[in-house]
């Protein structure tokens, strides 16, 4: 993958769904690409294929380095809610947009347009709020106190399944803090 500096690197992009309720990884994918935004549709496919006897997965919730009208359609396409950053928002404009529900969106509105309208809604807002405190704190207990902070093989293939050992280990770690009522 290019790097800051100028130059290549042997590197990869690792990514997990999370449960936001258990907090348990649900898919993993691991690739050679610098962006996120390829990974979308990989892990929606192996989100749809999970055993029903797991529930239905409502609702993606990612960031804007996720965001495309493809990934939007396909989520749509997929019978799970997009809710995908556009762009990084800070505390910017009027506090009281922050408690108020935008205006009704047209019928005619594009799935990206819908998407975006749900980001503006409470329920939405909320919703979304979920991300931080769901896969953030995942990637940071493996890295901190798992210890994982690079892989040991090399070559996709290998690394993809050195990374569905660590999320293993990591919601091996979770049930047992589920069971003990942590």
């Amino acid at each position: 993958m290019p790097v800051a500096a100028g130059g290549f690197e042997q590197a990869y992009n690792a990514q997990a769904a999370v449960d936001t309720k258990s907090l348990l990884v649900v898919s993993t994918t691991v690739a050679q690409s610098p962006t996120d935004r390829d990974q979308v549709v990989p892990i929606l496919e192996q989100l749809v294929a999970l055993p029903e006897s797991l529930g239905k997965v409502e609702r993606m919730l990612t960031d804007t380095g996720d965001f495309s009208g493809k990934n939007v359609e396909a989520c749509e396409k997929a019978n799970i809610e997009p809710l995908i950053a556009v762009t990084r928002e800070g505390r910017q404009g009027d506090w009281r947009e922050r408690f108020t529900e935008p205006e009704a969106i047209a019928e005619d509105a594009t799935p990206v347009e819908r998407m975006k309208h749900r980001l503006k809604t409470k329920a939405g807002r909320a919703a979304y709020a979920l991300r931080k405190q769901t896969v953030e704190p995942v990637f940071g207990i493996i890295k901190s106190v798992l210890g994982f902070r690079q892989f040991s093989l090399r070559g996709l293939e290998s690394v993809a399944g050195e990374w569905q050992l660590v999320c293993l280990a990591w919601n091996l770690k979770r049930i047992a803090s589920l069971r003990l009522g942590a």
